[in-house]
């Protein structure tokens, strides 16, 4: 299990129900993360993934932590735990036991081929997987030997193989089926035990249909009590979670369906704390709502006294953007204008001024000045058609244009960018909704990358979201990417899946050339990623700060190189059954600077041997690394690790302005990190898919940027040429800055560095961040003379 530990409330109903049964407790040790995850289980530590693991206080110092929580193995350095926890006690689990004639004998399987399909159970707990060998598709006939509320031991019966799998991935009917035909299932203990089973599952409705059934059917006064306390606790569980499921909703920026939520409340037999935070709940939403409207009305009436003036008719197009686009997610911007609504000794133009451009620019921003408040207006849309426009000539037409506006600053047009939407609209795919098909160039002459995009239910282009960024196997589409993390469609054409519930955006690229079934890390491959990503952020309002990227199969190995050869656009990388080659074993040194969590299984011929070095040496290094492996299990999707991914990628931010880094490199086009950009690499440095493997001496290219007190920028470098990337973040571009080079200190001219509109609009059109926009680069030649190898995607 991972995450806080359960309500009070849910552990005193569970001890009372435990009154009635004697059970064996499950002793188990929380280890508390650096980052805030809880993960409980059995806990050894060890000196490599592969090795045999060692009991604490052994005496030899051993980097890595493992906890063992009976479905799944998870592996952390032990630099990145906090502090081990022994609870005094802990929920008693006791097991219900299947009988099958599980093969005890004879060959185990060892590993597992290519999975071509599974049937359901049946109502003996029974099921035919079906995977390919070396002899064609093999039929194991399996079945259910043990249920417990956190997993499913499933074992052989043709075949000596032994797996676990969630207990939430069982479908109800078939639990309740397996449930009910254990001995004297009828008999009010058993029942009572069924109804402890659901409890530990936290399905707690089905543990009050137990209860509930089983109250029918009690005449003692005294029984009758206890069951009906039981119920009556158990309905304040259920309407604590539907609190936190509204809250996590309304944090996800769905109000409407939180509204709608809140209607649905159920009421009856609920505690009065508990019906009091609902309705403060509901009064913050309708407060919000009312102040819409409040702002909208003032911003009308404020309007329509300026009468017919010019003024009147520069104002008409912003008044109906804000009116039309006010939402719970930008009421914030008119903060300022909220303030002086009823300032009377402000003058309608100054107070129309401070709605305008705080709506523009962000509330802190907001000012009095309408000429300057209207001229923002214009250079927004100037701005916007200059990141539309394909042409350098057209660019260049635009960029004079804006030279005649006051607000063309780069100061108000950072500011702008950061606010606006996004400058490149889409429409969906008719009858679904937030569905995407969209093309993004390939690199050179290579097609156009067709990729799918959906996005969270009411998104709105003003606010930001994070984004998984999905990458398929081999034989898989993009849309089964888009599945697994978003679900699959009701009946109203919506989404039911988690990337919808969290409120994150799903970006799934056709990446892997056609007709291809392996990863060739290529400049090509890494375009199509790359070049999809970017497209994305032109057309959806994705938090670039937080996009992770994933993948499965021959997806997770491009995630994996594509992750650790660009770690500065990842908030984190997640590739499930991946195998490590080429580049990612060069680029291991990258790894400190992206989070890492891997999923796969124990069955999966070679997965956890095969990547054992690179995973023992970021654990070694402490890197912020997590590896999870499933008992008994192969080459799957493991969708059941999708709750705990959300968690993991919920506590992990990109820092786009990094004070110290170091990266390596060997390709032509990984030549950005953050805010150096490199060219020229020396010969011996670079090495071509094509040519791989490398000659012997090729070492990668080392890169370093660290930011120093002073406005010190420091760079190192085996390229011949460097370009240094500047921001306000960065350095104080009021006072001289001082860029050194491999130890050199730049050209004196240099010293003088200056905000510089064009450049930072080319880079916001080029990378597509509109959050962090650089305002200056340096550009430095170090000197030395290579072939001239560059280029890139």
């Amino acid at each position: 299990m991972i995450g806080s530990t359960r309500p009070f409330l849910a552990w005193f109903v569970l001890v009372s129900l435990l009154a009635f049964g004697s059970l064996a407790c499950a002793n188990e040790v929380e280890l508390k993360m650096k980052d805030g995850r809880v993960l409980r289980g059995s806990l050894g530590p060890t000196a490599g993934v592969a090795d045999q693991p060692q009991p604490l206080g052994k005496g030899v110092v051993q980097p890595i932590f493992f906890i063992d929580d009976h479905l799944r193995r998870t592996f952390v350095s032990k630099h990145r735990h906090q502090e081990i926890r022994y609870p005094k006690s802990s929920a008693p689990i006791e097991p219900f036991l299947i009988r099958q004639r599980a093969k005890l004998y004879g060959k185990e399987v060892g590993a597992t081929g290519l999975i071509l399909g599974i049937s359901p159970f049946d109502e003996f707990g029974r099921r035919t997987l079906t995977m390919r060998s070396q002899d064609g598709p093999v039929d194991v006939v399996q079945g259910i030997t043990e249920l417990t509320p956190a997993w499913v031991k499933i074992e052989g019966i043709t075949h000596r193989w032994e797996l676990r799998v969630p207990t939430n991935s069982i479908p109800p009917e078939t639990l309740a089926t397996l449930l009910n035909r254990q001995p004297g299932a009828d008999t009010p203990d058993q029942q009572k035990r069924i109804a402890r089973f659901y409890l530990q599952m936290e399905r707690y409705e089905q543990a009050q249909a137990v209860l509930e059934s089983l109250l029918k059917n009690v005449s003692n006064p005294d029984d009758r009590g206890q069951i009906e306390t039981w119920l009556d606790q158990i309905r304040q569980l259920i309407a604590q979670r539907i609190i936190n499921e509204l809250k996590m909703r309304r944090g996800a920026g769905q109000f409407q369906l939180a509204a709608e939520m809140f209607q649905k409340f159920p009421t009856e037999g609920v505690a009065g704390e508990i019906l009091q935070e609902v309705r403060e709940l509901i009064q913050e939403h309708q407060d919000r709502e009312s102040q819409r409207e409040k702002t909208v009305g003032a911003l009308k009436d404020l309007t329509d006294q300026l009468g017919d003036s010019p003024a009147r008719t520069s104002l008409d197009p912003i008044v109906r953007e804000i009116e039309d686009d006010l939402s719970g997610h930008t009421v914030g911007r008119l903060a300022a204008f909220r303030l002086a609504m009823g300032d009377e000794a402000m003058n309608p133009a100054e107070r129309l001024a401070l709605a305008v451009s705080g709506w523009l620019l962000g509330s802190d921003a907001a000012a009095t000045n309408l000429p300057n408040a209207l001229s923002a207006f214009e250079v927004r849309r100037l701005v916007v058609a200059y990141l539309n426009e394909p042409s350098s000539a057209g660019r260049a037409a635009l960029m004079e244009r804006l030279g005649s506006q006051e607000a063309a600053v780069p100061r108000t047009v950072a500011l702008l960018l950061e606010n606006m939407k996004p400058p490149l609209p889409s429409e969906p795919v008719e009858g679904k909704e937030g569905y995407f098909e969209l093309e993004a160039a390939g690199l050179d002459r290579e097609p156009p990358v067709r990729y799918l995009v959906q996005t969270p239910p009411e998104y709105d282009p003003y606010r930001t979201y994070p984004a998984v960024l999905t990458l398929h196997a081999a034989g898989v589409k993009p849309e089964e990417q888009v599945e697994w993390w978003a679900g699959s469609w009701n009946q109203r054409g919506q989404r039911v899946g988690q990337a919808g519930r969290h409120g994150y955006i799903v970006i799934a690229p056709n990446w892997l050339p056609k007709g291809r079934s392996t990863y060739s890390y290529s400049a090509a491959e890494h375009a199509a990623v790359l070049n999809c990503l970017r497209d994305a952020c032109r057309r959806f309002s994705v938090d670039t700060d937080r996009v992770y990227l994933s993948g499965h199969s021959v997806g997770g190995e491009a995630a994996w190189d594509i992750g650790l050869a660009h770690p500065d656009l990842w908030a984190g990388v997640i590739p499930l059954t991946a195998r490590v080659d080429r580049y990612i074993v060069h680029y291991s040194k990258n790894a400190k600077h992206v989070p890492l969590y891997f999923v796969g299984g124990e069955k999966d011929a070679g997965w956890l041997l095969g990547n054992a070095i690179d995973f023992d040496r970021y654990f070694k290094r402490g890197y912020d690394t997590t590896v999870v492996e499933y008992v008994g299990r192969g080459s799957e999707h493991y969708y059941d690790e999708i709750l705990r991914l959300f968690d993991w990628m919920g506590r992990f931010k990109r820092d786009f302005y990094p004070s110290d880094f170091s990266c390596v490199t060997m390709r032509p086009w990984d030549n950005y990190f953050w805010w150096v950009e490199v060219d020229g690499f020396p010969e011996k440095s670079v090495v071509e898919p094509a040519n791989w493997p490398p000659p012997h001496g090729t070492r990668p290219i080392e890169v370093r940027g660290r930011l120093l007190p002073n406005n010190n920028v420091q760079v190192r470098s085996g390229a011949a040429r460097a370009i240094v990337w500047l921001s306000p973040k960065m350095v104080d571009f009021d006072q001289r800055v001082k860029i050194t080079l491999n130890g050199r200190a730049a050209d004196r001219d240099v010293s003088f560095v200056r905000p510089d509109l064009p450049t930072m609009l080319e880079d916001a059109r080029t990378r597509a961040d509109r959050r962090h926009p650089f305002w200056a680069k340096v550009e430095i030649d170090t000197g030395r003379k290579f072939g001239g190898i560059s280029g890139g995607p």
